[in-house]
């Protein structure tokens, strides 16, 4: 059964985009955030340790390794959406938590997803789920509406710390900041964007933490046309085409050894997208 109405498709292919969409009720948001808070709480020295575009790899690929990050981002709520915009075989390319902590400099610059990523078509859909409230207080999501439909936007790497980017890529030039929109949340709530949709995001202001994942789900026809095979996991349907390395969804919330296994992905997973084509 589809669940985005007419208006709301026509809507991404115009724009881009779609925000708010319901992802979790309350019990849920609230279990998954307080899974996430003691995830961060046991690796609290590491955090304060690390430098705002590593934080990014951090915390990224959790859903191989922790259940309840597997269970977050197969949820029927978030995965329907999804399949309406994708169709009905879809793999989970990449996750990552994009957190803000009151007195982080941490920002994104405006850039395009698809520039990296070394997908042949653009059947990409991120889904950026929100575990506490965003808003422009405490760095939420910013997009331009309508830039996916343009040609490619060049893009220059950077070495700024505070960039949570993994290349602190940034648009050169041509932007129209006038037209940005903020992609307000609940917890609970998600926005869904397209690759090549111009986004970014700017420093927290607030004591507000802004606590969220961004999922980038893609159909099973897309082709990596970088080096290797990357990792992905089957979250819906079949996969016909057989792209990419197929890994079985992890048994338990906090296994034995889970950081040690979570850093060799984080490492594989990294070592791919950052390859060149």
């Amino acid at each position: 059964m589809a669940i985005l109405t007419a208006s709301q498709l026509s809507q991404y292919e115009r724009d881009g985009y779609l925000c708010p969409l319901p992802a979790l009720d309350q019990a849920e948001a609230s279990r998954f955030r307080g899974l996430f808070d003691r995830f961060l709480d046991q690796r609290a020295e590491q955090l304060a340790a690390t430098a705002a575009r590593n934080k990014y790899q951090f915390t990224s690929q959790m859903h191989y390794v922790y259940k309840w990050v597997w269970d977050l981002i197969t949820h029927p709520r978030i995965l329907d959406p999804i399949e309406d915009l994708l169709g009905p075989n879809i793999l989970a390319w990449d996750s990552n938590w994009f957190i803000k902590l009151p007195g982080d400099k941490t920002f994104v610059s405006w850039h395009q997803d698809g520039t990296y990523w070394n997908l042949d078509r653009a059947a990409v859909t991120t889904a950026w789920i929100a575990l506490s409230p965003v808003n422009p207080e405490n760095g939420c999501m910013r997009v331009i509406p309508g830039t996916h439909q343009q040609p490619q936007m060049a893009q220059r790497e950077t070495d700024s710390q505070d960039n949570a980017l993994s290349r602190g890529q940034e648009i050169v030039d041509g932007l129209d900041e006038s037209a940005a929109v903020d992609l307000v949340l609940n917890q609970g709530e998600m926005s869904l964007h397209h690759l090549w949709i111009v986004h970014g995001s700017e420093a927290i202001r607030s004591n507000e933490p802004r606590i969220g994942i961004a999922v980038r789900y893609i159909n099973t026809k897309v082709k990596y046309v970088g080096p290797g095979k990357p990792m992905v996991m089957l979250v819906r349907g079949r996969d016909d085409y057989g792209h990419f390395d197929l890994q079985d969804p992890p048994s338990e919330d906090c296994p034995a050894g889970a950081e040690d296994a979570h850093q060799e992905i984080i490492d594989r997973v990294r070592n791919s997208i950052m390859a060149e084509k």
